[in-house]
């Protein structure tokens, strides 16, 4: 059994706002995932990740690329030249989701494993 330290907050009565919620709104999305632990290595630019996510559409990362710096995750930096030069990298804010992101991404590999080991 869990330490008492380790075991999540008792919800109120009502809840209104959850913050699982709240957290998961950040970082739903088909890549958003995947798009943060991509950054964790080191800064890109678009067409980087572009490359490196290759069923992803152009509209569908710059989206998400958007929400991730309107939320704080992610800085945008523009070199302010032409051709454009954007490069992302994840912000102050947004390496404190590093453990959580690390979280999932072990969670997603064992489960992976578990359904492989299914079949």
């Amino acid at each position: 059994m869990p330490s008492s330290s380790s075991r999540l907050p008792r919800p109120p009565e009502t809840v209104e706002h959850c913050p699982v919620d709240t957290a998961l709104a950040v970082v739903r999305g088909r890549w958003k995932g995947t798009i943060l632990w991509l950054l964790s290595e080191r800064p890109m630019r678009t067409s980087e990740l572009r490359r490196r996510i290759p069923r992803i559409s152009e509209r569908m990362l710059i989206r998400h690329l958007q929400e991730l710096v309107g939320d704080g995750v992610l800085d945008r930096h523009d070199a302010g030249t032409v051709p454009p030069h954007v490069t992302y990298s994840v912000s102050e804010y947004g390496r404190t989701l590093e453990p959580v992101v690390r979280a999932l991404c072990s969670w997603g590999g064992d489960h992976l494993d578990r359904k492989t080991a299914a079949r």
